[in-house]
């Protein structure tokens, strides 16, 4: 297990295997279906509740409810830290770029900006 920051351990710009799953989920959480299946969800929850069922349905309304909570908390604690990287690395281009054009010497931090901004996909 590792303690260093999950962009940090792929250097070379790539994904892990992680990461695409947690690239998926994001991308699965943030749609209508998701929204929809929760409103289901609290829905059954109320629903378990007003009916007085038993309380093992009670349980397993709260469960579930409990589950979802914690697996939506993690995905945005895990995209938290991917903006933040991403921020930072950006930040850390145009501050490299900028000392670059101040020297007079535009080059490899100039390119590095680029990449950081995305401007070789918009071409």
């Amino acid at each position: 297990m590792s303690l260093e920051h999950p962009a940090e351990r792929h250097g070379d710009g790539r994904i892990g295997r992680f990461g695409k799953l947690a690239e998926l989920a994001s991308n699965f959480t943030s749609s209508a279906l998701f929204s929809g299946l929760c409103v289901l969800l609290v829905a059954a929850f109320v629903t378990v509740q007003v009916a007085g069922l038993s309380m093992e349905w009670q349980h397993l309304a709260g469960d579930a409810m409990g589950a979802v909570s914690l697996l939506l908390l993690a995905l945005l604690k895990n995209a938290e830290r991917r903006a933040e990287h991403a921020i930072q690395r950006k930040l850390d281009a145009i501050a490299a770029a900028l000392l670059e054009s101040q020297r007079g010497e535009p080059g490899r931090a100039a390119r590095e900006l680029e990449k950081a901004i995305g401007l070789a996909d918009q071409a």
